[in-house]
């Protein structure tokens, strides 16, 4: 993808950067690439520059635009779909995971609700249930029935 550096051209050399991060890791299947503002302060060039750079790479399948989560580097040969329900999960459980991190729901605190995270994420109830299943396996949050869910406070 590399090209000249005419400045009409530039988005093709941001669109390259970004390409060799996610060829080599940097931004992984299921990682967030970082907002338009962040790219286009770190390139020194206009949001539409690098929103160019991005729609091409989104052309070439290399990311995929999440709803509610921006541009996401997809898992090899995952649908949209499947990158958006994946991704969500994971965004809600890394949030939760930071939250609780923080000291912001104390131990033995109780967390929102499914049907309000849910609402918050712009995800379904099922998402947020990855997310807290996933945060239950690692030992940070237990639910109570007919309660809600708690974060462990052993």
């Amino acid at each position: 993808m590399a090209g000249t550096h005419t400045a009409w051209r530039v988005y093709v050399d941001i669109a390259a950067a970004i390409q060799q991060r996610i060829t080599n890791g940097t931004y992984g299947p299921g990682l967030r690439i970082p907002s338009e503002a962040k790219l286009s302060a770190e390139f020194g060039v206009v949001r539409n520059t690098v929103r160019r750079a991005l729609t091409a790479l989104e052309r070439e399948g290399l990311i995929v635009t999440v709803p509610g989560h921006g541009r996401v580097v997809p898992h090899p040969g995952a649908t949209t779909e499947e990158t958006s329900a994946s991704t969500g999960y994971r965004l809600i459980a890394a949030e939760l995971r930071a939250s609780i991190g923080r000291g912001e729901v104390a131990p033995g605190g109780r967390l929102p609700s499914e049907a309000s995270l849910a609402a918050a994420h712009g995800a379904s109830r099922a998402t947020v249930r990855l997310a807290l299943s996933e945060l239950m396996q690692e030992g940070l949050v237990e639910p109570i029935q007919g309660k809600g869910w708690f974060v462990r406070s052993d």
